[in-house]
């Protein structure tokens, strides 16, 4: 017997566009602007609670996701990895056709969701993995493991890098603890306890 989806029931009430406050109006018209269509759903119905801070989180987010110096392959698929650590429902939802139109094999994305290493996948992502891996398990990365990663991406691309991971860590924690659900009768892409 196929065992039945959970579906994710969010901690926020919905909020009503009549009742926001200049603050959350302008709030919702730049996140909207910086990324080209209304912004629902996801963080951003967290962020806009708080709009002071929501407003620095899309910023850093907006910059992370369209002007980094990073391929957008590499960037999505580091994405991924985080969402796929986090078990990010809304995140894994929302970036894995992203990654893939991006160039990330849908083999890897397979392979990732799974929770398996993406054996197949391009050195480089091959590379990034295992660095967002070794971080996530010791919360460290080696020389060894580093110096692979910066040949890739250079010392700039290296930082960028980091604040990609951290971005996305702070966009799954927000997801998880607010229980963000997702669009009409989506499944989720990973089991909830």
């Amino acid at each position: 017997m196929a065992r039945k989806s959970k579906v994710l029931k969010s901690r926020l009430a919905p909020l009503d566009d009549a009742q926001l406050t200049p603050a959350q109006q302008a709030l919702r018209a730049a996140m909207s602007a910086s990324r080209g269509k209304t912004t629902r759903g996801g963080p951003f119905e967290v962020y806009i609670r708080a709009p002071e801070y929501g407003d620095l989180a899309q910023k850093l987010g907006a910059h992370c996701r369209f002007n980094s110096g990073l391929p957008p392959r590499l960037s999505e698929f580091a994405i991924l990895v985080v969402a796929r650590q986090w078990k990010a429902q809304y995140e894994w939802f929302a970036h894995a056709p992203i990654a893939e139109k991006a160039g990330v094999k849908p083999q890897t994305i397979k392979d990732l969701r799974a929770g398996r290493a993406p054996k197949s996948a391009p050195r480089d992502e091959r590379a990034i993995y295992d660095f967002i891996t070794e971080l996530y398990k010791t919360k460290r990365v080696s020389q060894k493991t580093f110096n692979r990663v910066q040949a890739i991406l250079g010392e700039a691309g290296m930082v960028e890098f980091s604040g990609i991971l951290g971005y996305y860590a702070l966009v799954a924690i927000t997801l998880n603890v607010f229980q963000i659900p997702l669009p009409g009768k989506e499944p989720l892409p990973f089991p909830e306890p």
